[in-house]
């Protein structure tokens, strides 16, 4: 495991410890965790695009218009729509 030093301004500094103890964990699995999440963020971020890239809208178009017409089964429906 890489030991690495941090510089976070003061004021970060601050709302992150008290973010920490409000969530009764110590500094390390804090950051551990905010970084773990941002990292997923941007590979979700870049995953998607990647998929919309490859995305057909002509194929998307011909699958919707092969779906057949039905009613929404039971409990299919959007409440207080």
């Amino acid at each position: 495991m890489a030991n690495d030093a941090l510089r976070v301004p003061g004021s970060l500094m601050n709302y992150a410890w008290l973010v920490a103890e409000e969530e009764q964990v110590s500094m390390n699995p804090f950051f551990v965790t905010a970084i773990a999440e941002k990292v997923s963020a941007l590979k979700t971020e870049a995953y998607f695009s990647e998929r919309q890239a490859r995305g057909d809208m002509a194929g998307f178009d011909a699958w919707l218009a092969a779906s057949p017409e039905a009613e929404p089964m039971q409990g299919d429906d959007l409440p207080g729509i």
